[in-house]
């Protein structure tokens, strides 16, 4: 697989991999810890290098998973990971982005992960009561001390990304987006683009829904994300069918998954475009992978540029309470 370059000269592999789905929000978790250690390790065989967590996701098991699975391989990848959640009795229960904060989860992050650096270090989500200057100026400090390489944020309004990039640089942005979520497109990757910032696209596939195999017959699990996403509801899935039929239609015509086109598409949007699709399967690790072998042609580019809003996408990305954290 090629590499691409995010902000600050971050190489890392085309394709990455969300490791969040590994332990919480799609189901049951895998009852066999090595299996899915196995899966992370085989990530590296396929190509990919560039690997994301977060201390929420569990909480704190998956960065455990992440460090466990990477220590042996761990000057051949890069590891993302994330602060600003106040967690207690293992559920996060609001924002809490203050510098003592940050540093007390940078500190308990490289020991999970089992590391001396975090290669990339996001602010989850935008902490309104804590000024984006002393969040920049905080992590601008662990990279002076060599805990931390890279400073990222995640669902962030450009006018935030700019507000922090003038404090210290910010090499990546996470967000999501995909097919049927284009969001970014207005003010956010403009602005990553005029800046140097890498783009990071997480739910690139759409929560599933891009491959194709989702349907109104879907059972989702009581665990499952799915069952709380507006866009999942049966009524909205049942609109939202014609959107994934023309991509199938697209992938079937160059012998592709549809969930590789999806990802082609994404890469198309711009070289410093990394997404970080999910999975528990070695299998789609490298479906996934192969995607930067799909080529679209200009006419095929323009036809999926133009796909949700000829189709439209019935539902919204998340439920009102989780909406209230994005773009901030």
């Amino acid at each position: 697989m090629h590499t691409r370059t995010l902000g600050q000269d971050l190489q890392v592999s085309a394709i990455g991999l969300g490791a969040m789905g590994m332990s919480q929000s799609y189901g049951p978790n895998p009852g066999d810890r090595s299996e899915m250690i196995a899966v992370l390790r085989s990530a590296l065989d396929a190509g990919v290098t560039f690997f994301d967590t977060a201390e929420v996701y569990g909480p704190y098991v998956n960065e455990e998973l992440v460090g466990e699975a990477l220590e042996p391989v761990r000057d051949q990848v890069v590891i993302a990971t994330k602060f600003g959640w106040d967690i207690q009795n293992g559920q996060s229960v609001g924002l809490d982005s203050r510098p003592e904060q940050i540093r007390r989860v940078a500190d308990a992050s490289l020991r999970r992960l089992r590391t001396d650096t975090l290669d990339l270090f996001y602010q989850h989500r935008v902490d309104p009561d804590v000024p984006i200057a002393d969040v920049a100026g905080t992590v601008g400090e662990l990279v002076a001390e060599g805990k931390v390489r890279h400073f990222g944020l995640s669902e962030a309004s450009a006018a935030t990304i700019r507000a922090a990039h003038a404090v210290f640089p910010v090499t990546a942005v996470q967000s999501e987006y995909s097919l049927w979520t284009r969001d970014p497109e207005v003010e956010v990757l403009p602005t990553l683009a005029e800046l140097g910032i890498g783009f990071v696209p997480f739910s690139p596939l759409g929560k599933g829904f891009l491959t194709g195999t989702v349907s109104t017959d879907t059972a989702f699990d009581d665990g499952d994300i799915r069952r709380r996403v507006p866009r999942f509801e049966a009524e909205n899935l049942a609109a939202n069918q014609a959107l994934v039929d023309h991509v199938k239609v697209l992938a079937e015509a160059k012998d592709a998954a549809p969930g590789q086109i999806a990802l082609a598409w994404l890469l198309a949007q711009h070289p410093s475009i990394v997404p970080i699709p999910g999975t528990r399967r070695t299998s789609r690790i490298r479906e996934n992978a192969a995607a930067t072998e799909v080529a679209l042609s200009a006419d095929e580019l323009a036809d999926l540029d133009g796909l949700a809003q000829r189709v439209g996408v019935a539902g919204d990305r998340y439920n009102a309470t989780l909406m209230e954290y994005v773009n901030r």
